[in-house]
């Protein structure tokens, strides 16, 4: 179907400026694909920004893939931005842009940057594409701020989508549908306030676990369309539970329908090899000094709050971005201006994306995937910040999982290991993570790290769970981490979800969803966690019986929470510990109570005595489970 190509423009001229300035962050609404009627004639309009390109042309399926017949329109304000209007195109039509560099005669199709829809993989067209979903989660977005405030409860529940369940007698994935319905039914029912996708925008290559992007305004098509998408996030919202979507503009592929050399030049990454390359994924880096492409990306996140209700922006690799010297021997990178080792335009593009983030949308968070010390990730800018909302505590993630490893006998000796965290826990505003890097390449299973026979293995297991919701800081947990999976997870394998059917593995389901609810019921879990008046040591030295024991504040004293952590299989009796006021304590929670398939080790409500201990007025002496965490309020 050849149609003449029809000068059009969405822009204006001060629109232009904004995106050569790098301040245009709703640039999605004007390049890509948009179906439009002009005149009376409906077509779709094309803009791409390919500057170092002689030609441009749209080929598709509605010209049988030739590139003369579409020819664009480079724009005359010097933009490199190619234009046009094609008659008769619609959606649902396959088309991608062929680019005819200036540059060494170079010539390449490529994938829409801005394309809304791509083919499924391995094919790698971009669709023209309108949504047509009608949202349902008014009531949502307006309780919002409240729902996703950092006084609140935020208990996380880490998907792969393409792995949480699958279809065998159909070898494939759940769709967008079928999730909207099962995923969060089950979510709700674990109690979960929030879900973290890991990335949903289109990848080629499924070992990537979709951290190789090339589609980025694109769900991915391998579960459905984006307005099926759109009815996944819409469902989470109507059962009051946040998404988190994994971004990632640390790197991407250099796939050849990809962002690499788009138009002949390294238009989109770093054209100097030691910041435009990444040794250890292979891939490309973002050229965070060049506008256009601060537009384009601080445009990506905004578009995915924008156009997906997304709730939460988990920010991959940070420090991959934030240092020069990155996974990189000396003689691999050169210092900055000022001969530090900070990437100074990263730098600025993070402040950058955080502040209109959070001058944009009122309830939306973002957070950082960041392993170093670097200063002030989750404070605000005007403070010297980066201005996240919250960060990733990586060393207590490190810490406990090396801790728990260690068979109890020797546990005594590393009792500074377990307690470390807390001498940093209220530096940043710290998300607890149980990730996914923490189940793959070799790591074995949550599970599969704990010492000791089946019984001491799961009890272990039940008591990290515990351990982590008691400490301050939200709590995120990665799939199967819930049923005790005994394998590794496998990016192309459903979960063992028939491990359900056995007591072990569902007494630490039970624990999970008890968990969840015990965080949101009491204030004291939550309502402080990122301050140092929410958390107070009543002992942390008892190394001999690998005993640690503290309190948990709320804004009121009636809801402090008193936790005892037992690192050990012996059971104690008579354990005294110092409270801080008379009455009685009663436990909420036993990591040992029979249901969840413990030894039934339990406190009958216990009354506190007016004896001190542990510098305190008052005491109580407790029995104290074996491999166990046991928590108790004061009545």
């Amino acid at each position: 179907m050849k149609q003449d190509v029809q000068l059009y423009s969405l822009f204006t001229d001060f629109d232009i400026s904004l995106f050569k300035a790098g301040k245009h962050y709703r640039i999605y609404e004007k390049l890509g694909s948009h179906i439009l009627e002009i005149n009376g004639v409906k077509g779709t309009y094309f803009a791409v920004w390919a500057p170092s390109a002689k030609n441009v042309s749209v080929i598709g399926d509605f010209n049988y893939w030739t590139e003369n017949d579409h020819p664009l329109m480079v724009r005359w304000d010097s933009s490199g931005i190619w234009e046009g209007f094609i008659p008769g195109v619609g959606k649902g039509c396959r088309y991608k842009y062929k680019i005819n560099s200036a540059i060494d005669n170079i010539s390449a199709e490529k994938a829409d940057p801005y394309a809304r829809k791509s083919e499924h993989p391995p094919a790698t067209a971009s669709i023209v594409w309108e949504d047509d979903y009608v949202w349902k989660d008014k009531k949502w977005l307006n309780s919002r701020p409240t729902k996703n405030a950092l006084d609140q409860p935020i208990s996380v529940y880490e998907i792969h989508l393409a792995s949480w369940k699958r279809k065998y007698e159909e070898n494939r994935s759940l769709s967008y549908v079928e999730m909207a319905d099962e995923l969060v039914s089950y979510v709700k029912d674990l109690g979960y306030t929030h879900v973290e996708f890991m990335p949903i925008m289109e990848y080629p290559y499924d070992p990537s676990w979709g951290y190789q992007v090339t589609g980025y305004y694109a769900p991915t098509s391998r579960f459905g369309n984006p307005d099926e998408f759109k009815l996944l996030v819409d469902a989470f919202h109507r059962k009051n539970i946040a998404v988190i979507m994994d971004w990632v503009p640390s790197h991407f592929p250099e796939d050849k329908h990809g962002l690499g050399k788009f138009d002949g030049s390294h238009l989109y990454e770093h054209p100097d090899y030691k910041k435009g390359y990444h040794p250890d994924w292979k891939s490309l880096i973002f050229n965070y000094g060049r506008n256009e492409v601060r537009s384009f990306l601080i445009s990506n996140a905004i578009f995915w709050i924008d156009q997906y209700h997304i709730d939460g922006i988990r920010v991959d690799a940070v420090a991959s971005m934030i240092y020069l010297d990155y996974s990189r021997e000396e003689g691999e990178w050169e210092p900055n201006i000022f001969g530090g080792n900070e990437n100074l335009e990263a730098i600025s593009f993070l402040k950058d994306l955080n502040m209109e983030i959070y001058q944009s949308f009122d309830g939306v968070q973002t957070i950082a995937e960041e392993s170093t010390a670097y200063p002030g990730v989750s404070k605000p800018i005007y403070l010297g910040g980066l201005g996240f909302g919250m960060k990733w505590m990586m060393g207590w993630m490190h810490d406990t999982l090396e801790y728990f490893k260690k068979n109890s006998i020797y546990r005594q000796h590393h009792q500074d290991d377990i307690s470390f965290s807390l001498t940093y826990a209220f530096t940043e505003n710290f998300t607890l993570p149980l990730s996914h890097d923490e189940v793959v390449y070799g790591k074995k299973s949550l599970l599969g790290r704990m010492p000791g026979d089946d019984w001491q293995r799961f009890a272990n297991l039940r008591l990290m769970h515990a351990y982590m919701y008691s400490h301050p800081g939200n709590k995120l947990l990665f799939m199967g981490g819930e049923i005790g999976q005994y394998g590794e997870w496998n990016y192309n394998s459903s979960l063992d979800w028939n491990l359900l059917d056995y007591p072990f593995h569902n007494g630490i389901h039970k624990l999970v969803k008890d968990l969840n609810n015990i965080y949101k019921k009491h204030p004291a879990l939550y309502e402080k966690q990122f301050n140092p008046e929410g958390f107070e040591w009543i002992s942390y030295d008892d190394n001999q019986n690998s005993i640690l024991s503290y309190l948990r504040k709320g804004k009121d004293e009636k809801d402090d929470v008193v936790i005892i952590c037992n690192f050990t299989p012996n059971v104690l009796n008579d354990y005294r510990v110092g409270v801080p006021r008379s009455g009685k304590l009663k436990e909420i929670l036993n990591t040992d109570d029979s249901k969840y398939e413990g030894s039934g080790v339990k406190n009958k409500i216990i009354k506190i005595d007016n004896q001190a201990f542990h510098g305190r007025d008052y005491s109580a002496a407790l029995t104290i489970p074996p491999l166990a965490s046991v928590f108790f309020s004061i009545v």
